[in-house]
């Protein structure tokens, strides 16, 4: 197989808070945006969604020159806290729409990630909240760190689920657990995590990186044709009903995050005089 060199793809006129790199047969994924804890306003899910789109069309090149695994990690402290409660406070009275924009473009993402039939690795530290939750489960084999926290938190807020998780979440951990999770907001601590079934791996927080990058390299140097179809035998029947989920779930988070109660649940979570982890929801 022909390796090409390591390349960073982004825009020459700004970074990019979400960054594609290749590396021979292997590609990158990496969420750029640490100062804000890599929330999900609608500049980062555009940036995400147009990854993705590029991944897919590097996964169905020739043979020589294909992708055969995917490594999606983030950059900072944490892999994402979710929906960027700041730019949803900031648009008042066209908060409904604006949530329902960076709900559909996420859940581009999601889609195109969720269709790739190259494997997909995520490697997860610090806070896995809100719709980060959702992007990481379109991944068919997780990494965390020990200190790495799953909190899904929008009910909390007022919100509703969006980014795929109340479809991939019962499916994967079945009913009871997915409720849990999602209607008491409770942190699910990484070896709790593993034992759920929600990760694959927990590593010491500073062997995290060479851990989820050995693994997969390890899926690049396998059989990809068998690779492949393993994934499509057992994931291969989800997405058209993902898909019509993702529209429910899009319409039932903006209607919710237009309600004056979540907007002012929001406003007091911000100013930091209601409970909570992190900022996004």
């Amino acid at each position: 197989m022909t390796s090409r060199p390591a390349a960073r793809i982004q825009p020459d006129h700004a970074p990019s808070p979400v960054r594609l790199e290749r590396d021979g047969a292997l590609a990158r994924i990496v969420l750029a945006h640490a100062h804000t804890g890599n929330a999900f306003d609608l500049g980062f899910v555009r940036a995400l969604r147009d990854a993705v789109a590029q991944l897919a069309r590097w996964t169905e090149e020739a043979d020589s020159e294909k992708i055969e695994a995917v490594l999606l990690r983030a950059e900072g402290p944490n892999f994402s806290v979710g929906g960027d409660l700041r730019a949803f406070a900031a648009e008042q009275d066209t908060v409904g729409g604006y949530v329902r924009e960076v709900a559909d473009t996420a859940h581009e993402a999601v889609l195109g990630l969720a269709g790739l039939y190259v494997p997909v690795v995520a490697e997860v530290q610090g806070a896995v909240a809100g719709g980060a939750v959702g992007l990481t489960l379109t991944a068919d084999l997780v990494v965390a760190a020990r200190g790495a926290k799953v909190r899904l938190g929008y009910t909390a807020l007022g919100l509703t689920p969006d980014c795929g998780a109340s479809w991939l979440l019962p499916r994967l951990l079945g009913e009871r657990r997915a409720l849990d999770l999602l209607l008491t907001n409770r942190v699910l601590p990484a070896a709790e995590a593993e034992a759920w079934g929600l990760v694959n791996r927990v590593v010491d927080d500073a062997e995290l990186p060479s851990a989820a990058e050995a693994l997969a390299r390890s899926l690049v140097d396998g059989h990809g044709l068998a690779l492949s179809r393993a994934k499509l035998l057992v994931r291969g029947d989800r997405l058209d009903g993902l898909r019509d989920h993702l529209e429910c779930e899009a319409e039932f988070i903006a209607a919710a995050s237009a309600r004056p109660r979540t907007r002012k649940a929001m406003e007091e979570f911000l100013a930091g005089t209601r409970p909570g982890e992190g900022r996004g929801g």
